[in-house]
Formats: structure tokens, sequence, C-alpha cells
């Protein structure tokens, strides 16, 4: 199976890219909730009033403005410091801010260190630009950092363990925070011979993602609901995804993909995430009790993903298939993915609260080359040690 493969990617029609401003249970089944726009609700309530009046009435205003002020909500986001769910926090608190909503950031760690010196904290001054509050520290620690200020709102985009989110729960029950939103893992389902995977989908009983969701659920907040994310994509991501293969294929390498290339997976931008929590925000009630798979709604193969990275280039690509366990190479050094099917879809966040995906991965990633391109990466001298074990084993020579 070590023939290689080649792949032309012609040039792709002129794109616009994607913006990057920014402006959920039985096995398979899942429980519907009706429930009123707040803003429907306003502008019926204004326009059925206009039909007794010949002018506006004061009260009707005023009545539009305090429930208008009612809805926007004061939101502490947890925030880690490393990985790629950093970016989640970023992209959610300024499209919180941007719809007028107050919102403060707790990053773990301090704000001198050297992990701050990256995406996407070099562009936290955009969220104080907006309005929004940035502090530092260790969430164990969360009502010594806040202080006296009052949320209505916590996301934990940070604790991975029950031991790193119980403290900010428990601190959240304390200060009377109504709603509580986590971040979870689609890592956590079982392999199962059906895909995509569902909300109500079996899950490891031993993950620590999942014993962090079973205490949520015992807790007294008035609504809490759980996202579960995949692979994502978007400005301000510090952990490699497409940039793995942009690295190969501007450089005229080989990209080696293991299996067949045709195993299934999702990549979502990041504004399809911060969407969907703001949604559960302002659906609090709608959202109680659920869990999401956080993720948009098209799969792509591996070997999909790579011809989509080279028509964003515009370059050719070379695809070779290799068996890990043959060449003796760990997968999970080697590849940036599971090596299997890895695919959820967002079934209840569609179905319950009408969320749509932005996502559209040729013009996600021209828009990423750009970046890519921008910061210098293309030029970086690299070292591709296990790339070249592996070809050696299948004997394709590199010309570089």
């Amino acid at each position: 199976m070590a023939a290689a493969v080649t792949f032309a990617a012609p040039a792709l029609p002129s794109l616009h890219s994607s913006s990057c401003s920014l402006p959920p249970l039985t096995h398979r089944s899942l429980s519907f909730v009706a429930f009123t726009s707040p803003t429907i609700t306003k502008l019926s309530f204004h326009r059925s009033s206009r039909r007794f009046s010949s002018a506006p009435s004061t009260s009707v205003f005023s009545i539009k403005a305090a429930a208008a002020a009612a809805d926007k909500k004061r939101v502490l986001v947890v925030n880690t410091n490393s990985g790629g769910h950093a970016v989640i926090g970023f992209y959610f608190a300024q499209q919180l801010l941007s719809s007028g909503h107050e919102v403060t950031v707790l990053t773990v760690g301090d704000e001198s260190s050297d992990k701050m010196k990256k995406p996407p904290f070099t562009r936290f001054s955009e969220l104080v630009s907006a309005g929004g509050k940035t502090v530092w520290g260790n969430p164990a620690q969360v009502g010594d950092i806040v202080g006296t200020a009052k949320f209505d709102v916590v996301l934990d985009n940070n604790g991975k363990d029950l031991d790193t989110v119980k403290p900010v729960a428990d601190w959240a029950i304390s200060a009377g925070v109504e709603q509580f939103l986590y971040i979870s893992s689609a890592g956590i389902y079982k392999p199962l011979d059906e895909i995509p995977h569902v909300e109500g989908d079996l899950v490891k009983d031993d993950a620590s993602h999942v014993l962090v969701e079973k205490y949520m659920a015992g807790l007294s907040f008035s609504s809490w609901a759980v996202f579960r994310p995949q692979y994502m994509i978007g400005s301000g991501n510090n952990k490699d995804c497409e940039e793995w293969f942009f690295d190969r294929i501007v450089r005229d390498r080989p990209v080696p993909i293991p299996g067949s290339g045709m195993q299934l997976t999702n990549i979502a931008h990041v504004r399809d995430l911060s969407s969907m929590l703001s949604l559960a925000v302002e659906n609090s009630a709608a959202a109680n009790g659920k869990i999401f798979n956080c993720v948009s709604d098209r799969a792509v193969t591996f070997d999909g993903l790579a011809k989509l990275c080279a028509q964003a280039a515009g370059r050719e690509l070379k695809v070779i298939h290799y068996d890990p366990k043959a060449v003796g190479i760990d997968a999970k050094k080697a590849f940036p993915f599971r090596n299997m099917h890895f695919y959820a879809e967002p079934r209840a966040a569609k179905e319950i609260m009408g969320w749509t995906s932005s996502t559209n991965l040729p013009e996600d990633l021209k828009e990423r080359f750009d970046e890519y391109v921008k910061i210098g990466r293309d030029k970086k001298p690299m070292q591709f040690d296990i790339d070249d074990k592996i070809l050696e084993s299948l004997k394709v020579a590199v010309t570089v």
C-alpha cells in the first residue's frame, strides 16, 4: 500500500475569505424544547400596543428598554492558557461583547508568562478595547481574583478533570451564578459502528470530562450545558491543524497520511463554536441540561483536507499513504489527527436552539494560508525527521 499518489490541485476561483471579526438523552434521541424569543415577544408587544394609540406609548418604550437591559448578561470566561481551546474563549468573549454583554476573561497563569506571547493572548487588547476585562490567576482562587464582582454566567473553558473544575463550579453556586457552561470534548465518545456521533451516544465512563459532566448535572444551577468540540480552525489558534499540511505542501514535500486517507473527521471554524455558546447564553432555558456537539455540520476526509490545503496554497499536492505499524512509527506523533473515523454531528444545537454552521473549509483555509504566509512560517527552517523515516521505509525519494 506504499504507492505514492499525486493530486494536482487546480487553481481555485477567487474566494472571499470568511471574516474573523465577531460581530445542543437516550441513545440517539433528543428532547425538543419550545421557547419564545425575547426579541419576538418584545416586538409583538410593541406592535399590539400601537393598535390602541395613535402615538407611541412612553411606557411601552420604557418596558422595551428595561427588557433589553435585562437580556444583557455579566459573563465570566475561565480560559485555558494552552492548547487549541484557548481560542474558543477569545472568540466567545469577542462575540458577547459585540452583543452588549459584560465580559471578564480569567486566564490561567501569569500575564507575563511566555505563553501569553502567543495568539490568541496577544490579541486580548481587542477585548479590552471592546469593553471587556482580562485578569490572570489560579481558577481555584476565582473568588479572590474577581472579588465582589457579580456574574450571571460562567464558562469553564479550562478544566479537563473534576479536581480543576470543581472549585470553579462550587464558587459559582455560592456566588449565585445562574448559568454554568462547560467545554468538554467529543473525544469522550466510545467508537461505534455508526457515525457520526450524536448527543446521547455512549461515552467512556472513566473519561475525566465525563466525571465533570456528571458533577455539573447534580448542582443547582438554574441552567447548565455541556459542549463537546473536536478539531477547530481560525485565526488565533495556536495548535497545528491545517498548518501541518501547509508546512509540507509549500516545501514540495510528500504529505504522509496514515491508512487509506478516507477517514472522516470534523473541523469547525471557531466562530461556529462561539456562536453556539452565545446562543446558549441568550436562550438559557432551552439550553438547560443539554449536551451539545460543538462542531460544524460537515465531515472531511484526510485526503480531502490535504487537497483543500493545497488548493488554498495554490500548489501541487503529493500524498503518500502508509501503515504506521509496518513503518514502525507512532501515528499520534506523526499525524495531527486521530487515525480513525472521528466525526460528530451538531444535531442538538440545530434542533433545540436553531443553530446553523458557517464553516466553509475552502474559504477558511484560504484565509488561514494567507495568515500562514504573513507570519513567515512558509520560510521558517523545519525538520521532518518522522516524515523522512516514513518515506525512507517506503523508498520514496524526496527532492527539496
